[in-house]
């Protein structure tokens, strides 16, 4: 009788740790998966009105931004310069090298940054309030709204 007992425990562990290796298996895909190639991204605030409004849900995409290549006119999503703990959704308005003229004052996109402004220009708070943003910093570029 204990046999049998030990027996059933036995099998029983033995496909309880298969499963929890699949578990483990399928989540760090499923993470490198979100980390490098893409994910959904739901947006908060009018900053990009028209284009996206809140509680659109976007989905991005990761390579473009691994190999820096954002061009203008691009929507990304970027952690913000002036709070890290929030990600921002704005259009690359400038590359490296641009010149970018705001009302009285002319700004110089340098090597290694991008300007980003808002669609909504009278309510948004982007490069014209913090300036140039550090490549580093972008998460995704948008494919399209979900």
């Amino acid at each position: 009788m204990a046999a049998n007992v030990f027996k059933s425990f036995n099998n029983f562990a033995v496909k309880a740790g298969a499963v929890l290796v699949y578990m483990v298996q399928y989540g760090c895909i499923a993470h490198c998966g979100l980390e490098f190639l893409g994910d959904f991204v739901v947006c908060s605030g009018p900053s990009m009105e028209p284009t996206i409004y809140s509680r659109d849900i976007l989905l991005t995409e990761h390579i473009t931004t691994i190999f820096q290549k954002v061009n203008r006119g691009d929507v990304i999503v970027a952690r913000s310069p002036s709070n890290p703990h929030h990600f921002i959704c704005k259009r690359v308005i400038g590359v490296p090298g641009d010149r970018i003229q705001s009302h009285l004052t002319t700004s110089y996109v340098p090597r290694g940054h991008v300007w980003l402004e808002g669609d909504n220009k009278t309510n948004s708070t982007d490069s014209r309030v913090y300036g140039a943003v550090p490549v580093a910093l972008i998460r995704g570029k948008a494919m399209f709204k979900v």
